[in-house]
């Protein structure tokens, strides 16, 4: 299959996206839909510092939970950390700054990063007093609200079933999850796909994140969900 766009590369060759004290946002919910690849790929790299976005913490040794297990991030921002003790410790030592966000937020803070929103007015949360002193309060209708702002990232990383050699991606079943709304978010986004098809492949009534928002395009070594469910 000819690279007619130039996007599916290999992965050493994007080596030079990667750095300390960086920002990444992932895609996956409890590791399964977080592209396993580029995650050892980043630790591989030895990169540290990181800023870490995305729905939880995976498991210690599942999705994004390998990095954190590994100490390589400084901060998270996250929905939950409950399935990755680690991070708890982390957290707990002083050692992990974690920012939490209601699930529903979070996903909406990076909806608007990758539409070009700044932020947005909510009022969940407004009733306790710690979020309402983290979070700057705007006054509407005489109503208040607790002002959310957008999430971006230097590289968004996530995981796909299929993608054409434009980017065009598919997902597969709850594999979805998180992804389409990070792969809007980064400034450079990498997609680690089970299967690269040519241009043309897909009914375009099936893609669901078209090829606009992805930069580059690696090949998956695959991964069963159901095992790596299991060995949590």
């Amino acid at each position: 299959m000819e690279n007619l766009f130039g996007k599916v590369v290999s992965l050493n060759s994007l080596t030079s996206l990667f750095k300390d004290e960086m920002s990444i946002m992932y895609g996956g919910f409890g590791g399964v839909g977080t592209p396993p690849a580029i995650v050892d790929f980043i630790l591989e790299l030895g990169i540290n510092n990181l800023t870490l976005i995305g729905n939880d913490t995976g498991f210690p040794e599942i999705g994004i939970g390998k990095l954190v297990t590994e100490k390589r991030a400084k901060k998270i921002i996250v929905s939950h950390i409950g399935s990755n003790p680690n991070a708890g410790i982390q957290m707990t030592n002083g050692e992990l700054e974690i920012e939490f966000s209601p699930q529903g937020i979070l996903m909406e803070r990076i909806r608007s990063g990758g539409s070009g929103i700044k932020g947005f007015l909510s009022d969940i949360g407004i009733d306790h007093e710690a979020v309402r002193l983290s979070k700057p309060i705007i006054t509407l209708n005489e109503e208040s609200y607790l002002l959310e702002t957008a999430l971006t990232a230097d590289v968004s990383i996530v995981y796909a079933k299929a993608a054409d050699e434009f980017g065009n991606i598919i997902y597969d079943k709850s594999a979805r999850n998180t992804n389409p709304l990070v792969a809007m978010a980064g400034d450079v986004t990498i997609v680690e796909a089970e299967k690269i098809v040519p241009l043309g492949e897909f009914d375009p009534e099936e893609i669901i994140t078209p090829g606009v928002y992805i930069d580059y395009i690696v090949q998956s070594k695959g991964v069963n969900w159901k095992w790596a469910w299991e060995k949590r």
